[in-house]
């Protein structure tokens, strides 16, 4: 469907900056961290909690009282009289928060929905599945994070295995991959110029990280935590990860801490919480796809032209692209499939260089997007992201 009534408020979303896992944000609890920062958020934006009327939740790594998920944070941020759903999709999160969101708007039977998601991949839940028919009734463990990274239960392959699978079928060599990783390191050094400008238009800076009780400042965070200096020299240094493989851990992005939010509401309601209502931010539509097994790489495509035919446009005609990219692969196969340049593609930087805390991961990518279409002076907006079951996630937006 073509979404004809959903828009974004200029300016009424905000993301964290992200940082690698067993960082600073490693012991904050990703739900009450979340609403910390969205209460901050709104605050700055002299948007009241009391203009929402729902709150729907994003996260794929359980968090102690997750069960709770949207109410208590909607509880958290001043909003108790409303609720919502706690959404998981993997990597597709937030796409898929974001496309709810809109179908309630467009529905007419919410007006106004903050989208709110948050993980922690550090310190996850060690999983103890009991077992009493097991010899001596012992049970089965799971490392929420890890286990789930190394080994899809259907495909019976790592994450990293579907990136070598992607190569190998589409004849992707690992000098592609490194020039494409280098492109992406440099993209994001101009969203660091003239003290991160581009970041400061939605980034909430500094965060100020606290201990358990609440009240002793352990750091400040004051940017993106973990992004390595990147070369061409160091990365043909690499070895590949997998023993003939391709991929290096400087063409892979990394697990990461974080969380972002946005509002999701009708024109009329958009215009006034908007920063600037010369702006205007449409959802225009959303797609999903899936590849064949081990080749999740390959899903953002059929997601993305899935989007474009909802959207009735065609490639030529969207402005800024960007991308989840846990691989530099995806992005050397996505723009050779879909025929554009690997330049054309997350100006500003990506996943592939701040990380990747899962929900809120597209979320920002979403955000940014906005924010460079502002700076090119509108037009259609294209995110994807590949997911977790060799799927993906795309969302179509048009700025004006």
């Amino acid at each position: 469907m073509q979404f004809k009534n959903v828009f974004i408020p200029y300016g009424a979303y905000w993301s964290t900056p992200f940082c690698r896992w067993q960082g600073s944000f490693g012991h904050l609890h990703a739900v009450k961290f979340a609403a910390e920062i969205a209460v901050g958020a709104l605050a700055q934006r002299k948007i009241s909690p009391d203009v929402l009327d729902g709150l729907f939740l994003g996260w794929t790594v359980p968090q102690q009282f997750g069960f709770y998920g949207a109410p208590w944070a909607a509880g958290l941020i001043g909003a108790p009289g409303i609720t919502g759903p706690n959404i998981s999709q993997a990597c597709a999160t937030s796409g898929r928060v974001i496309a709810n969101a809109a179908m309630e708007v467009e529905l007419g039977t919410q007006h106004a929905v903050l989208a709110l998601l948050c993980d922690r991949t550090s310190n996850s839940p060690h999983v103890y599945y009991p077992n009493p028919l097991a010899v001596g009734g012992i049970g089965d463990a799971e490392n929420w994070v890890w286990d789930n990274f190394s080994r899809d239960p259907f495909a019976k392959n790592s994450m990293v295995q579907t990136a070598e699978n992607v190569a190998k079928k589409a004849g992707i060599e690992r000098a592609e991959q490194d020039e494409v990783a280098l492109l992406r390191c440099r993209q994001y050094e101009d969203a660091l110029k003239d003290d991160a400008a581009f970041l400061r238009r939605f980034m909430v800076l500094p965060v100020e990280v606290k201990d358990a009780s609440g009240r002793k400042v352990m750091a400040t965070v004051t940017g993106d935590e973990g992004v390595f200096p990147t070369s061409a020299e160091g990365l043909a240094k690499l070895k590949p990860v997998m023993e003939g493989g391709s991929v290096t851990f400087g063409s892979q992005t990394y697990p990461a801490d974080g969380n972002a939010g946005l509002i999701v509401t009708t024109r009329e309601r958009a215009a006034e919480l908007s920063r600037d209502p010369k702006i205007t931010v449409r959802i225009v539509s959303f797609g999903q796809g899936r590849a064949d097994k081990g080749l999740m790489a390959m899903a953002n495509v059929p997601a993305s032209r899935q989007a474009l035919d909802r959207a009735g446009i065609s490639m030529k005609d969207v402005k800024a692209v960007k991308t989840h990219n846990p691989f530099a692969v995806n992005d050397v196969y996505f723009a050779k499939e879909m025929g554009i340049g690997a330049t054309d593609m997350n100006r500003f930087g990506s996943s592939l260089v701040w990380g990747h805390p899962q929900a809120p991961t597209g979320a920002r990518l979403i955000i940014e997007l906005i924010e460079e279409l502002a700076i090119a002076g509108g037009g259609y907006g294209l995110f994807t992201g590949c997911a977790a079951g060799d799927t993906a996630f795309a969302v179509m937006i048009k700025a004006d």
